[in-house]
């Protein structure tokens, strides 16, 4: 199995470079940390009183999480499609059945604090670093028109999420058996794939 994480923070294009790899490679699939927050009344009070819930760890939904990726990892197989629901507070699970998973890519803003629990394990490691305002923009859009926020709310969430993303990886996670690659703006996304995963663009 080859195993991709993608993190950074809200905005940076997690998202959208998992679609740039998947539609590349065969037989792969996406996990998004993003579909795996936690429901029921306990989390919808907590998302209420607990400023930037959804970017801090008792948000994620772990044990549903390492359910699906462990039956990736282990046996090539996923059995759900999971989707968040961020103004219901709900997780709909599809069944959608793939086998002979080849490449499994978790992205979203748990990913690197998720692998950093796996020892022993090979795995490519990329982290986004985009300019502050490129990912605001990106954000407000999103949170406005898929979430519900008013603009002045999402402005404000995203400079907590920002502040709480690097003052929780400010400590250099210790890793081994991985490749880290860093992404920014200017970096050949196809050069980068061809490079470590040895892909024709």
């Amino acid at each position: 199995m080859n195993l991709i994480f993608i993190s950074g923070p809200s905005g940076s294009g997690k998202t959208t470079l998992s679609n740039q790899i998947i539609v590349k490679i065969k037989n792969g699939i996406v996990l998004s940390t993003d579909n795996y927050y936690k429901t029921g009344i306990i989390s919808l009070l907590l998302s209420k009183c607990v400023e930037s819930y959804f970017d801090r760890s008792i948000s994620f939904n772990y044990k549903l999480f390492i359910k699906d990726f462990n039956m990736i990892l282990k046996y090539g197989i996923s059995k759900y499609q999971r989707s968040y629901n961020f103004e219901t507070k709900t997780i709909k699970s599809f069944l959608c059945e793939r086998k002979n998973i080849d490449f499994l890519i978790v992205e979203g803003i748990f990913a690197k604090e998720f692998s950093s629990t796996l020892y022993n394990q090979n795995y490519f490691f990329l982290e986004l670093k985009i300019n502050k305002n490129e990912c605001m923009k990106r954000v407000l859009k999103r949170d406005i028109t898929e979430r519900g926020k008013v603009k002045k709310k999402a402005k404000i969430d995203f400079l907590k999420s920002w502040d709480i993303y690097y003052e929780k990886y400010k400590y250099k996670y210790s890793r081994n058996n991985i490749n880290e690659y860093t992404i920014r703006k200017n970096t050949n996304i196809d050069d980068l794939l061809k490079k470590i995963f040895n892909l024709n663009s």
